[in-house]
Order: C-alpha cells, then sequence, then structure tokens
C-alpha cells in the first residue's frame, strides 16, 4: 500500500508544481493572457467543450485514425519482417528501401500525397503508417533475428519445418520485442496523425488546434496539446499494460 501510495503522490506533485509554477506566472502577468491564459480559463474551455461534446468527437476521429493506419503499419511490418528471416536472402532487393525511407520524416511526404490523394483519410492513412512501421519493421526483425541458435537446432532434431519452427520457437522468443515495437509504433501514429491533420483534414484534434490557433483561442490551444498528451499517455499504458499480462512479467523493458 505504501509503495502504491507513493506512485501516486509523486506524479500529483510533479503536476502540480507545474500548475503552480503556471499559475504564478499569470498571477504576475509575465505575458499576456493572449499569450499564456491563466490555469483556470483553460479548465473552463476543456470543461466546455468536454460537456459539449466537441472534444469526444474531435478524440474518437483522431483515435480510429491512429488505430487504422497503426493496424495496417503492423500487418505489413509484420509480413515483410516474416519475408526478412524466412526468406533472408530476398532483403537486399528491398533493404536500401526500407533504410532510405525510415530516414524521409512523414511529414515531407504530406505535400505529395495531398497531390496524390487530396485531402482525404488515405493522405492521413499513410502518413501513419510510413512513421509507425519503421521502428515495428525493426523491432520485429531483432526479434525474428536474435532468436536463440540452440532452440532452431533443437526444433530441428524434432523434425521441425521453417513454418513449424517460427510458430513453436521464433515467435514466441520475439513476442517481447514485437510488442514493444507495437508500442512504439503507437507512439509515432499519435506524432504523426496530429501533424497530419493539421494540414490535410478538418476534423481531429490536430485540426482543432489548428482552428483554434487561427481563432486566435490560445486556451483551446493548450486545451488540445493537453488532450493528445493524455489520450497518448493512456493509450500508452493501456499497451504496457496488456504487455505485461502477455507476457506474465517476464520482460521489463524500463518505462514502468
Amino acid at each position: 500500500m505504501r509503495r502504491r501510495f507513493k506512485r501516486i503522490i509523486v506524479p500529483v506533485i510533479g503536476i502540480g508544481a507545474v500548475l503552480l509554477i503556471w499559475y504564478g506566472v499569470c498571477r504576475a502577468e509575465l505575458f499576456s493572457a493572449y499569450v499564456l491564459p491563466p490555469p483556470s480559463r483553460v479548465f473552463q474551455s476543456f470543461y466546455k467543450m468536454a460537456v459539449n461534446g466537441e472534444l469526444w468527437k474531435d478524440i474518437s476521429i483522431s483515435l480510429l485514425r491512429v488505430l487504422k493506419g497503426f493496424s495496417i503499419a503492423f500487418a505489413l511490418a509484420f509480413g515483410l519482417g516474416m519475408i526478412r528471416f524466412l526468406l533472408p536472402g530476398t532483403a537486399k532487393y528491398y533493404e536500401y528501401m526500407v533504410q532510405f525511407f525510415r530516414s524521409v520524416p512523414p511529414l515531407a511526404m504530406i505535400p505529395l500525397l495531398i497531390l496524390w490523394c487530396g485531402i482525404g483519410e488515405t493522405t492521413k492513412t499513410v502518413i501513419i503508417v510510413l512513421a509507425s512501421f519503421f521502428p515495428m519493421y525493426l523491432n520485429i526483425v531483432k526479434g525474428f533475428t536474435g532468436c536463440d541458435k540452440k532452440l532452431l537446432e533443437v526444433g530441428e532434431m524434432f523434425g521441425y519445418c521453417a513454418g513449424r519452427k517460427f510458430l513453436r520457437i521464433v515467435l514466441p522468443c520475439a513476442a517481447a520485442d514485437i510488442l514493444v515495437g507495437m508500442r512504439i509504433g503507437l507512439g509515432y501514429s499519435w506524432r504523426a496523425i496530429i501533424g497530419a491533420e493539421m494540414v490535410a483534414a478538418s476534423t481531429g484534434l490536430g485540426h482543432m488546434i489548428l482552428f483554434a490557433q487561427q481563432m486566435s483561442r490560445t486556451d483551446k490551444v493548450i486545451v488540445g496539446i493537453l488532450t493528445i498528451g493524455m489520450v497518448g499517455y493512456v493509450t500508452d499504458r493501456l499497451f504496457g499494460l496488456a504487455i505485461s499480462k502477455m507476457l506474465k512479467g517476464s520482460c521489463d523493458n524500463g518505462w514502468d
């Protein structure tokens, strides 16, 4: 109980200190209310947007976009990772392309994607896929290729075919790396969708922030930033909890 209490009270103290500094800066009028509105005004806007449903609508739209793009990226990363492991000779045909596009920021592709696909959902989905694919792919490949060779030799002794060795030996050994890669990819998905929605969307959290800035509503901009942080944190914690449950605490990723 004491340990749980510390885990709760310490973050509360940190958040309270930030709010206190924020309030003190506004109280001392170091910045105008237009540039940095006081916490009370931001929380009032947050409450109003939550009550009238505006905030929940944008959250749900952004969340659905993230889940869609993230799922497609994981399927592609897992499939290519399997090919990389089962047919290592094929890597030379696409590995250089993977490394090339890994160095290109997904937001740099937005102007080209708008020309190709317009400002519909396709553009935002592709941006999320480009952002989350590479960390998942690299972790999946690391998990597959890092499997203990002795275990594979044991599988050969039992007469396992390549597919059976993959399902019975490689996949369980790579589970930790795969899940951690998915967790990282999910965070990259949230970063990408906000940028994409600021440029090529009429709904979502990113568009809400951009529209608030155009209307000189700094309080709503801060509400959007806080909402993104909270939603991203909640989804990350839920994914971390799922990892702990699936691996039964056998993998410590150092994030908890």
